[in-house]
């Protein structure tokens, strides 16, 4: 018998990846990745720093080029290939990436009228133009509607969904007004490659649903009406133009139109799957199951569990939202996560540029900060150069290095902005453990992950866990490539298709336990200053913070 293959189409903040994989063991035998070409690296920027806009001229074009040399690279590779052996297709994205669209489904920036504005192209994940709606949005919800709270960490984010289209309704009036609906990005994409992006035809996950747009079955599917009109009017009347039900990813929204079989030398009619956010198909990707903390580790993190439906569990402040089935069909996804990780480290590379281009590469820092023992730098720095996801949602929240003097290096700083990334990770274990969800391992996948052992065993020696790598260099595109394994026969379920397809590399990277005893003092430390600056409750004194970061590089370098 021919073997059979599946493919994962994957949209990053920078690029589109498609990964080519064999349905039975999981071997990646194609890949291919497409820079996006308007923009900073992809990003419409502007003069606001919270705007962040991409156009959907590049998803269109990103599946077609990555498609077509994602087969070709197959090809090369695999005796006897031929893409008639692709059984199915699945799609992740980032998120939420809302996309104003007109009455046919299509992108308001592929309209003339529209083609240069930011308002119409999509709002990315990282745009955080709409803090001012997020805090209205909680607001409203803590007097009247309480429990859209409960199940999304008890704060509506910046980085969601109504509050980006609530910012266009009140500084883009005229984008709003010319849009039907608004489309997620993960959403948007399997619509385009079936031709059903009209608003009737169209199949939305709960992934974006559920996480981002307080979508739950337990109030009948988005916010009501009364609740959004009182936001403004002309939001309750948006109410009715969003999608009636959305599904999980064990559905196919469609099959491949003719149209993108020719444009992608694809055959015609493959299903596509349901699409999902990069982080949650990262969690399918990398074995996902309950016990199993998944961290998908790079621009930003996001922090991934699952728990069975049948299973009681609490509303946990501060998470990105507790949603049935929008990780695995059948159970409660939860999601955590870090504005920024990567992001940290590269501002500090490109935008301080320690000692030039070759002394401030990550390579030199990393192998600089190696040569460092916890605790000797004296210092301590907040991870939130972006804001904070978790566990406090407060995107107006920045970053603080403590502890300099005039002999700080750049390599001591270097090492403060991981062990900050790491102190915050330490910070979402713990909450999930506070509210009963038993962390038993730890795996991570992500270009950190993947690239950088430095980053692994700075995180094993905070956390005091071992720290598992995924088997696969690509792992949100393989779980990408799992969903379209399973709407195409493959497997029955994601448990079968998960335990042929996914991994573990052999190296673990294990804590050091004199490493781990000086970072517990250092984090009791970060929360003390995460409560200080991060909290309203918190009452205390800072006085002797910067004295026992003295105490400690004393008795270290002693």
């Amino acid at each position: 018998m021919k073997r059979k293959y599946s493919i994962g189409l994957d949209y990053g903040t920078n690029s589109v990846r498609t990964l080519i994989v064999d349905t039975a063991n999981g071997r990646e035998v194609g890949t291919a990745v497409w820079q996006y070409e308007h923009g900073t690296a992809g990003v419409i920027l502007s003069r606001d720093p919270n705007l962040a806009r991409q156009h959907p001229a590049d998803y269109v074009k990103g599946a077609e080029i990555s498609i077509r040399r994602a087969l070709r690279a197959a090809g090369n590779a695999v005796a006897g290939f031929a893409p008639e052996q692709v059984i199915g297709l699945g799609v992740d994205t980032t998120g939420s990436t809302p996309i104003p669209v007109g009455s046919d489904g299509r992108p308001l920036a592929f309209q003339k009228k529209f083609a240069g504005n930011p308002a119409a192209m999509a709002w990315l994940w990282k745009d955080h133009t709409g803090v001012a709606e997020a805090a209205e949005i909680t607001g409203l919800a803590e007097k009247i509607r309480p429990r859209y709270l409960a199940k999304c960490g008890s704060t509506y984010s910046s980085e969601w969904y109504f509050s980006k289209i609530l910012h266009c309704l009140r500084t883009s009036p005229e984008v709003f007004a010319a849009a039907h609906t608004w489309v997620e990005c993960a959403d948007w994409v399997p619509a385009m490659l079936t031709g059903t992006e009209a608003p009737e035809r169209l199949t939305a996950g709960i992934c974006a649903a559920g996480h981002k747009a307080m979508y739950n079955n337990g109030w009948g599917g988005y916010p009501d009406a009364e609740f959004l009109a009182q936001l403004d009017p002309a939001l309750g009347a948006l109410r009715s133009r969003l999608p009636r039900q959305v599904h999980a990813i064990d559905r196919a929204v469609g099959g491949l139109t003719e149209e993108w079989a020719g444009r992608t030398g694809l055959p015609a009619g493959i299903p596509v799957a349901v699409g999902a956010f990069d982080a949650h198909l990262g969690g399918v990707g990398a074995g996902i199951a309950p016990g199993t903390l998944v961290k998908i580790i790079g621009t930003s993190t996001c922090d991934m569990m699952v728990v069975p439906c049948g299973q009681p569990l609490a509303d946990i402040p501060g998470l990105c939202g507790i949603v049935e089935g929008s990780i695995l069909p059948g159970f409660y996804g939860l999601e955590a996560g870090q504005s920024a990780v990567g992001d940290i480290f590269n501002w500090f590379v490109q935008y301080v540029r320690p000692g030039g281009r070759k002394a401030g590469s990550h390579e030199a820092l990393s192998a600089a900060t190696a040569k460092l023992a916890p605790g000797e730098s004296g210092l301590l720095a907040l991870d939130w150069n972006n804001g904070n996801r978790t566990i406090l949602v407060d995107q107006r929240l920045t970053g603080l290095l403590l502890g300099q003097t005039l002999y700080t290096t750049a390599a001591e700083i270097y090492r403060a902005l991981i062990e900050a990334t790491a102190f915050g990770a330490l910070t979402i274990i713990n909450r999930f453990e506070e509210y009963g969800v038993k962390v038993a391992q730890i795996v991570n996948c992500g270009g950190i992950a993947e690239k950088n052992p430095l980053v692994m065993q700075i995180y094993a020696d905070v956390t005091g866990r071992p720290m598992k790598i995924s088997r696969s260099a690509q792992t949100c595109a393989l779980g990408a490539a799992i969903a379209g394994a399973v709407v195409g026969g493959a497997y029955p379920d994601y448990h079968a298709a998960q335990g042929r397809m996914t991994g573990l590399k052999p190296r673990v990277f294990q804590p050091n336990p004199k490493a781990h005893a000086t970072y517990r003092d250092l984090y009791l430390l970060y929360r003390r200053l995460h409560d200080a600056f991060g909290t309203k409750e918190w009452a205390g004194n800072l006085y002797d913070v910067m004295k026992a970061l003295l105490d400690i590089r004393n008795r270290v370098r002693t």
